[in-house]
C-alpha cells in the first residue's frame, strides 16, 4: 500500500527466491517501501526484513510484546522450515526492535491517507488486521483464508477467534478485495462466504469437535491435521 512516495510492505513471502526478487519487482513497479508491517508474530509473516534489512518493522502492540518475549523464536522456526524443505544459504533473520503500534488505531500514509488497525487475535494471542478505506482492501493475516481452515496456534482460542471474525464482518462487507495470509486475494463477496464457513466450523469445534466438518474445498489431508491440532488446543482449555 502506498501514498505518493511512501509505502508499506505488509507481511512477506517465504521462499528465498521470492524475497530476493521482491525489491527489484517493487522498484520496477515504482513502488516505494519506506517501512514494514506485520499482521502477527508468526515467523512466516516477519521475513520482510530479509528483503529490506534496514526498514523499520511495525506491528500491533500485542505482536511487538510477543516478539520481544520470544527472542530467537522466529529464527528457530525459520531454520526448522529451511531444514525440512532443503532451503540452503538463507541469510540470518535479524528482526531487531519492533515498533509497537496502538491497536485499534491508525497509521498515517503520506499526507492524506490513514490505514486502520483492528485487533486480530484468536489464531494466536496477538495480531492486527489492516483496513485501507480508500482502496476498500482488507489485509487480515491468517483469517478468512480460502485454502486454510481456522487454525488455533499457541495462545489462540475459539472465543477470541469468534471476536475477531465479528470485528471483520463490517469491513468485509465494505471490501472490494480481501488479502488473507494464505491463499490468493479474494473478492469481498467470496470473503463473506469463507467467513460464514469459518463461523460454522468454529461453532462445531467448540460444541462437538468430533462432528466438525471441514469447509468445502478445504478438506485436505493437511487441513485434517490442522483440525486435529485444533481439537487438542480446544480440549486443553485454551478456549
Amino acid at each position: 500500500m502506498r501514498s505518493g512516495e511512501e509505502g508499506f510492505l505488509i507481511d512477506s513471502p517465504v521462499l528465498p527466491e521470492e524475497l530476493r526478487a521482491l525489491p527489484d519487482v517493487l522498484k520496477q513497479a515504482e513502488y516505494p517501501v519506506s517501512g514494514l508491517l506485520a499482521t502477527h508474530g508468526d515467523w512466516d509473516h516477519l521475513l520482510g526484513r530479509l528483503a529490506y534489512p534496514g526498514a523499520t518493522l511495525g506491528a500491533a502492540e500485542s505482536t511487538a510484546t510477543r516478539i520481544g518475549a520470544e527472542l530467537g523464536g522466529a529464527q528457530r522456526r525459520l531454520r526448522a522450515f529451511d531444514e525440512k524443505h532443503y532451503v540452503l544459504d538463507r541469510a540470518p533473520l535479524r528482526l531487531g526492535s519492533v515498533q509497537p503500534l496502538p491497536t485499534p488505531g491508525r497509521v498515517e500514509l503520506g499526507t492524506d491517507r490513514e490505514l486502520e488497525m483492528h485487533p486480530a487475535d484468536g489464531h494466536t494471542a496477538d495480531g492486527a488486521a489492516y483496513w485501507l478505506p480508500w482502496a476498500r482492501v482488507l489485509v487480515c493475516g491468517d483469517y478468512v483464508s480460502p485454502v486454510e481452515i481456522p487454525m488455533l496456534s499457541a495462545g489462540g482460542s475459539v472465543p477470541a477467534y469468534h471476536r475477531t471474525l465479528a470485528r471483520l464482518v463490517g469491513l468485509i462487507t465494505q471490501a472490494e478485495w480481501v488479502i488473507p495470509g494464505h491463499g490468493a486475494p479474494i473478492s469481498g463477496q467470496r470473503a463473506q462466504e469463507v467467513l460464514a464457513q469459518d463461523y460454522a466450523y468454529l461453532d462445531q469445534l467448540a460444541y462437538d469437535p468430533s462432528a466438525a466438518a471441514l469447509p468445502a474445498g478445504r478438506a485436505t489431508a493437511v487441513q485434517r491435521q490442522i483440525h486435529a491440532a485444533n481439537v487438542a488446543v480446544n480440549a486443553d482449555g485454551s478456549s
